[in-house]
């Protein structure tokens, strides 16, 4: 059966198997547009018009790079991050990881309370109630979904989510956008001296290369193997599956994460742009994707308001399960625990508690504070410190010939692994700096 799937595969158009391949890559580069990310790119669109759209530029090789690199430790080692930071490190090494999971727990949670704001916000924008109410429903609803759902049910809600982004390309095309400037921007002619505009680069990197992310797709990785033919209770590596097999596997593999990736920072490059071309001429800031909405449609009509809070509300959904379950899943696996969706609840208890205390913390916040300015804030702040860090972890796994043999990193991802990191120490630093100077 499985070989006359590969066969099958092989045959079928080329769109076909493009189309077959995305999965988790898709997922993870969708879940990066949240709501709090879209709220950043407005805000730099709004504030400084397209000077900052260089960082689309840089980010896209950076970004497919690292998720690339995560995605393949999966399939190189049949296990997630967690599980070979277990084996590569010794017991200090696990502690600091250990840590530096409950901040990435922590920041999680309060993105989780900002993005479900964000959805009942939208909610409240095309007139179905107020914000208050649509919060926790989408709260409670998405903490059921995850619970009860089996892994194929949330990976086809997952996917299906991810279309949500395209509501975003839409707004561009209804701003009247200057294109001779937006060349300017993409060229590195418009960059800023002062440090409040350098604040915003570094937490434009910081939400487009989240550490949550790493654990995600790695995770995600995993459990599309145990569904797979010849998957079970473990993940088959490459070493386990015919040459031929694992080849195809990860060419697919690469196309998910690429695809992924490329349509990320193609929702980043849409925001900024066309909240450059609208709001960015009347000097309005934007602290919130709502806002944003709201600001829209006046300036580029009712409708790209209107899709613009369709395109929150979708990402919003989709980007709480991710949000929630990413540092679950790492830290799970460190503490040599069950996880999973494929997994029941009796069969991985550490990892749907850790979860459900998440999502119903963070729907908690989402209704005690009406404002999520305050959380992003502290919540970036410990992304900045947790970042780095996180990305030198999986370098050091990604690079390791005794844990991944033949398909440890190669130069050039060895060299703009290492770049993405320098990159993302600096952003913490500016992060950091930006925040405390006020």
């Amino acid at each position: 059966m499985a070989s006359q799937k590969a066969r099958t595969d092989v045959d079928a158009p080329w769109w076909k198997r493009a189309v077959t391949a995305l999965g988790p890559g898709l997922v993870t580069g969708a879940s990066d547009d949240d709501p709090s990310g879209i709220a950043t790119y407005a805000q730099a669109g709004a504030v400084y018009g397209y000077s900052s759209l260089w960082t689309a530029l840089v980010s896209l090789p950076m970004m497919i790079v690292i998720q690339e690199m995560c995605d393949r430790t999966a399939t190189a080692t049949g296990d997630s991050l967690g599980a070979l930071v277990r084996r590569r490190f010794q017991r200090t090494g696990r502690i600091v990881v250990g840590i530096l999971l409950v901040l990435l727990m922590l920041a999680n949670t309060v993105n989780v309370a900002a993005d479900l704001m964000a959805v009942g916000q939208g909610m409240q924008l095309l007139g179905a109630g107020p914000a208050q109410l649509w919060s926790p429903i989408a709260g409670i609803g998405l903490a059921v979904l995850l619970v009860t759902g089996s892994y194929r049910l949330v990976a086809r809600v997952f996917t299906g989510l991810c279309f949500a982004l395209f509501a975003y390309v839409v707004v561009m095309f209804f701003a009247g956008v200057d294109w001779g400037q937006v060349v300017q921007g993409l060229g590195f002619l418009q960059l800023r001296p002062d440090l409040a505009y350098w604040g915003l680069i570094a937490a434009v990197f910081g939400t487009s290369i989240s550490p949550y992310l790493f654990f995600w797709e790695s995770g995600q990785r995993i459990e599309e193997l145990r569904e797979s033919p010849e998957g079970g209770d473990d993940a088959p590596a490459d070493p386990e599956i015919p040459p031929h097999q694992a080849q195809r596997r990860r060419e697919q593999q690469r196309i998910d994460v690429v695809v992924g990736m490329t349509l990320s920072v193609l929702v980043m490059f849409a925001v900024i742009v066309a909240t450059g071309a609208t709001i960015g001429r009347q000097g309005q800031e934007i602290h919130s994707a709502a806002e944003a909405a709201q600001a829209l449609s006046p300036l580029a009509g009712p409708l790209a308001g209107l899709v613009f809070a369709l395109g929150f509300i979708g990402t919003g959904l989709l980007a709480v399960p991710v949000l929630a379950s990413s540092a679950c899943i790492g830290l799970s696996a460190l503490l040599h625990k069950e996880w999973g969706f494929d997994r029941s609840p009796r069969k991985a208890p550490v990892f749907y508690s850790l979860l459900l205390l998440g999502t119903v913390a963070g729907t908690v916040l989402a209704v005690v504070f009406p404002d999520p300015i305050g959380l992003l804030v502290f919540s970036a702040m410990l992304n900045a410190v947790a970042a780095a860090p996180f990305l030198i972890t999986v370098l050091i796994i990604a690079g390791s010939r005794r844990i991944m043999g033949p398909r440890r990193n190669r130069p050039l991802s060895a060299i703009v692994g290492w770049a993405t990191a320098v990159v993302m120490v600096c952003a913490g630093v500016a992060a950091i700096w930006s925040q405390l100077a006020g």
